[in-house]
């Protein structure tokens, strides 16, 4: 989809509105971002992300027309519109810039010692130029805006899970079988607090003739480094390892521009991405913006889900990582 002229107008209008009345752009609410121009967009989007093939890309914002803060506030206020954002790590944060974040990253976001040497967390691992493996992310829909691209490399690849498993389906149901029941995932890097380093979740289900997959073989492995976790059988890593085969068989590999947007359902939808190389003196920094958003209109989930979701009803308040409490 292209943002016209009328519609990048209203975008402006809401931006200056809300620069005006000095309101911040993390307490900012949907109606203090009114986009009547963009309401009937706004709804295609949500209706494709739920009920159609979960992704949808979106062009037409200029970033260099934006200080930071405004396009920050720009993208958390469109985002409003597709649902509530919720938090991306245990002390609350909304928006994310993911880029290379260079040295120490291990030690920043989590990551354990293994017979082969550093295992860095997922979240560590995002937070590096090194390729990530295809995933989902803790939120019924993650949005990414393009800030800045790299000099080469960090191509976005996705894949419908929905294909995923039916291809598993007709290559080797046994295995497909396998991942509909539990398998062991940590917390590393990700949740804060509390005695559970770990928990069951199965990669498919199926609740009220909707699909969802929730996979990062990261977890998977992370959680197989506790002495206390079952260790996963062989049949379980073939399990992976089609999957992981079949996702790339099926993926579609694109490069994102600055501006450039992209919405994804992760219930029906992997993502993954190439490695890259920045040239910051040259102007090329690749920086992807996230937020997750967790919309009105969401799925039910199977009740062996909710170690992770918590809540599994249709329509309900739900996903990113839960907040560290205070003493």
């Amino acid at each position: 989809m292209e943002l016209d002229a009328d519609e990048i107008t209203c975008l402006d209008d809401a931006l200056d509105t809300v620069v005006s009345r000095q309101i911040a752009w993390s307490s900012l609410t949907k109606a203090q971002f009114p986009l009547p121009v963009l309401s009937q967009k706004l709804e295609l989007i949500s209706t494709e992300l739920e009920d159609g093939c979960g992704v949808v890309s979106l062009r037409g914002i200029s970033p260099e027309r934006y200080t930071a803060d405004e396009l920050r506030t720009l993208w958390f206020g469109l985002s409003l519109h597709l649902g509530i954002p919720v938090y991306q790590n245990p002390q609350g944060q909304l928006l994310r810039d993911i880029c290379n974040e260079g040295e120490g990253i291990g030690k920043r976001y989590g990551q354990m010692t293994s017979r082969d040497g550093v295992f860095l967390s997922s979240r560590a691992r995002t937070a590096s130029p090194a390729e990530l493996r295809f995933h989902t992310d803790r939120a019924d829909i993650v949005g990414l805006l393009c800030v800045g691209r790299a000099k080469s490399g960090g191509e976005t690849r996705i894949a419908s899970s929905v294909t995923v498993h039916n291809e598993m389906i007709r290559r080797r149901p046994a295995l497909a079988a396998v991942l509909y029941a539990p398998i062991y995932r940590s917390r590393l890097g990700e949740e804060a607090g509390g005695d559970q380093k770990f928990y069951p979740l199965p990669v498919f289900g199926c609740r009220a003739g909707k699909f969802t997959s929730h996979y990062s073989r990261t977890y998977v492995e992370a959680a197989q480094l506790l002495p206390e976790v079952p260790k996963m059988t062989d049949e379980q890593w073939a399990a992976l390892d089609l999957l992981a085969e079949l996702a790339e068989e099926h993926c579609v590999e694109s490069v994102f521009e600055p501006g450039d947007i992209q919405f994804l359902n992760n219930h029906v939808i992997y993502h993954a991405r190439r490695p890259f190389i920045d040239d910051a003196a040259s102007g090329y920094k690749r920086n992807l913006m996230r937020i997750w958003l967790c919309p009105p209109r969401n799925r039910a989930l199977p009740e062996d889900h909710a170690p992770l979701w918590r809540t599994v009803e249709a329509d309900s308040l739900r996903g990113g990582i839960a907040l560290e409490s205070v003493p």
